[in-house]
């Protein structure tokens, strides 16, 4: 089952708040890019290195949205439709 629904979490709702337009514009273009053509289409497009992650973060994936910063998200289900839940957008400690 293709997945084109993104909902964000009160805290990434929060944090868009603090960070540089061009990253929520960013993190919109991918939003959209999932509405249209799907979170399995989109993940094979090279701009956004979408990402599983691993050790504490295990089970969520990331999106780069610019060299620093990342969008963390999680696949979610409510009754049978599948969504993308974008949990925290941050700028990444390398």
């Amino acid at each position: 089952m293709a997945i084109f629904r993104v909902e964000l979490s009160r805290a990434a709702q929060k944090q868009l708040k603090k960070i540089p337009s061009y990253i929520v514009v960013k993190l919109q273009e991918w939003v959209l890019a999932v509405g249209e053509f799907s979170l399995e289409e989109v993940r094979k497009r090279p701009g956004f290195h979408d990402e599983l992650l691993k050790g504490n973060r295990a089970g969520l994936r990331s999106i780069r949205l610019s060299r620093g910063y990342r969008a963390i998200y999680i696949i979610k289900a409510q009754g049978a439709v599948e969504f993308v839940s974008i949990e925290e957008v941050h700028l990444h400690d390398y």
